[in-house]
């Protein structure tokens, strides 16, 4: 499905009924990457898996956004769709959006799973080289897409080698440099709901360092590392991610 969100087409996915659960995917995904997690989910909640802006079938940003301005945009999206007080799950670089929102409007829990928001100490060529890589690598290996992965990781290993690397616009370059030189640890304290945290164990992205970090300065949160997951926890350790979010959305499910 499209929606024109103040003359940009998004492309997204809503499945379900029940309480509104938002699932905002990391840098350089679509939301193929919340695919199984959508699935559990929408037995219970209305279910929005969303390609944010410059992201899958979504048109991208007039100009370089940072994570408040994605905020903006969602509070746009949840508008429109007349949504209120949701869940946000938010990976990576959907997780830096969600505690953006979450400090500004009305929202019934969070969930943040690897999520960035802590200021980084590498470069930004790292970044560029590696972040859709692996993305890439992770949405390849789900079911249906299998038979394309090695093709296409070929080609984008070739583009990761080479030192003008154009796997994205410039735009989208310029967005992912104000991004990932965000710090936000000083709007952690202002997320007043219950918050939940879900780490990958060898995460070497945005570490475990950074969760324990969130667990200390949002006031009412927990923190899960998964054992031997990395940065995709929740695909890594599937099943255990989806029985600890279960758990933490108990109270909230619908009734079937």
């Amino acid at each position: 499905m499209f929606t024109d969100i103040h003359g940009m087409q998004v492309h997204f996915h809503c499945t379900g009924e029940g309480k509104d659960v938002l699932l905002l995917h990391g840098w350089g995904a679509n939301i193929q990457a919340f695919s199984p997690v959508h699935s559990n989910l929408e037995k219970h909640f209305k279910v929005w898996s969303i390609d944010l802006p410059g992201f899958g079938e979504s048109d991208e940003p007039p100009e370089p956004w940072g994570s408040y301005d994605y905020s903006e945009w969602l509070r746009n999206f949840i508008e429109h769709h007349n949504i209120e007080e949701p869940i946000l799950v938010g990976h990576s670089n959907g997780g830096r959006i969600s505690i953006q929102y979450a400090t500004k409007y009305p929202v019934h829990k969070v969930i943040l799973v690897d999520s960035a928001g802590v200021k980084p100490k590498r470069k930004f060529n790292y970044y560029v080289k590696v972040y859709s890589f692996k993305t890439a690598k992770k949405i390849l290996s789900l079911p249906g897409l299998r038979s394309k992965k090695d093709e296409i990781l070929t080609k984008m290993k070739k583009k990761v080698g080479s030192t003008d690397y154009q796997n994205v616009s410039g735009i989208m370059q310029q967005t992912l440099v104000k991004v990932v030189n965000e710090d936000l640890q000083h709007l952690m304290p202002k997320i007043q709901v219950p918050t939940l945290l879900v780490w990958g164990e060898k995460d070497d992205d945005t570490p475990v360092s950074h969760g324990q970090t969130m667990e200390k300065l949002i006031p009412n949160s927990g923190l899960v590392v998964l054992k031997g997951a990395g940065h995709f926890a929740y695909l890594d350790n599937l099943q255990e991610f989806l029985i600890i979010v279960n758990n933490f959305l108990e109270k909230d499910k619908e009734a079937h």
